[in-house]
């Protein structure tokens, strides 16, 4: 059976090659559509550990795996925080006994006048909105309880996913489950430094350019 990881950081398709540069481990929506074209309708296992990361890269991967003709069996084997959790309702899935499912608001950074901290606002509650969609849509759940729950930074063991029905089922189940605690944290790398990372590979590339067209002058003067 074909297999897609959702583990480490989510994040946007054209941000990829940076957290690749520096060796972090990150998901993004193209390799994942990758495979889903690649299973060619087989049956799909979706493994996921992330602390989440960017909506809108969770939200394609989320879409992209509903759209799937497949079956989709997901299982959070570890962590399913943030977008992650959003990836976790694209289809039938289950949740190790062990793991945990966290779930809250969207958050941003946002800087100017009032108007603009209002906008903010605004686009940030849209998008909570957007986001639990994605819950309200797998438990059945009223768009008001989704959004407490998150507006709470929620906080869930298997079982009480299982009985919010976010999962169907809890593996293992025969077994005694176990609840641990831990804390959470992603590898999500500031906007700046991306934007830095992609100015200074950008200029390397144009002074690499400039040197290779230099020389073949210098060899065309020569002859």
């Amino acid at each position: 059976m074909p297999k897609i990881e959702i583990k480490g950081t989510i994040v946007p398709d054209d941000d990829a090659w940076v957290y690749q540069y520096f060796g972090i481990n990150a998901v993004y929506p193209q390799a994942v559509k990758k495979a889903i074209e690649d299973a060619a309708g087989q049956d799909l296992e979706v493994e996921i550990n992330s602390g989440g990361g960017d909506v809108f890269a969770g939200s394609e991967i989320y879409t992209a795996l509903r759209s799937y003709d497949g079956k989709v069996t997901i299982r959070i084997v570890g962590f399913a925080g943030s977008a992650a959790s959003v990836i976790a309702m694209a289809g039938y899935s289950e949740m190790s006994p062990t793991a945990q499912m966290m779930v809250h608001n969207v958050s941003s950074y946002a800087s100017g006048d009032n108007r603009d901290m209002a906008h903010m606002s605004e686009v940030l509650e849209n998008a909570n909105r957007a986001i639990a969609a994605a819950y309200v849509s797998k438990s059945g759940m009223s768009e008001k309880d989704a959004l407490d729950m998150m507006a709470h930074e929620t906080w869930l063991t298997a079982q009480k996913a299982k009985e919010l029905k976010l999962v169907d089922a809890v593996m293992f189940e025969d077994t005694q489950p176990v609840q641990l605690v831990a804390g959470y944290q992603t590898d999500l790398i500031p906007r700046a430094v991306i934007d830095k990372v992609k100015k200074e590979h950008a200029e390397r590339e144009r002074a690499t350019a400039m040197r290779a067209r230099f020389n073949f002058l210098k060899i065309t003067e020569r002859k």
